[in-house]
């Protein structure tokens, strides 16, 4: 059953929506994937956000530009967190999407990652559902290691080879 539902308006939003799966790929987090839209779809929706406590949603990964209705739409209807991704928009560089997600009204909050920001989205949701989960927590302390072995090695190829010489 899945755990995460990962939600975006459109499949332009895919390449940043396949971020947070790779992820939750990563951590052995059970998830669905959907793409519906707020405004075209308006039943569908409504029934989506509704069923997804009862489906054993814990945690919502919803992406939006321009409008950006999705995740606070979706944070209106299902009880349990709901994470927004602003997505880039060629208009306004995605600050449109960010500040509609962040600009929810008291009492109906959204979690907001970065404008793009699929992968750390992803790691919230684990670390909301790692709260219970000990083996899910003992993956994101593997993870938050692995990144500090790969800075350290990137520091050690710099101080061997000089700024000058050093390659990728």
């Amino acid at each position: 059953m899945a755990k995460v539902s990962i939600v975006m308006g459109s499949d332009s939003d895919m390449p940043v929506m396949a971020k947070a799966a790779a992820v939750l790929d990563e951590m052995g987090v059970s998830y669905e994937m959907r793409i519906i839209s707020a405004h075209r779809e308006v039943n569908e929706f409504f029934e989506y956000a509704k069923t997804a406590e009862e489906r054993g949603i814990k945690v919502i990964i919803a992406g939006a530009g321009m409008a950006a209705h999705l995740p606070g739409m979706c944070a209106a209807i299902f009880p349990l967190p709901v994470i927004g991704i602003p997505m880039h928009t060629t208009s306004l560089g995605g600050r449109d999407s960010l500040y509609s997600i962040v600009q929810m009204p008291s009492g109906i909050p959204v979690a907001t990652v970065a404008i793009g920001g699929g992968a750390n989205a992803a790691i919230l949701a684990c670390k909301i559902l790692a709260v219970s989960d000990d083996e899910l927590l003992a993956k994101l302390k593997a993870y938050s290691e692995n990144m500090k072995q790969g800075v350290m090695a990137k520091d050690a190829k710099l101080q061997e080879t000089g700024y000058k010489n050093y390659t990728k």
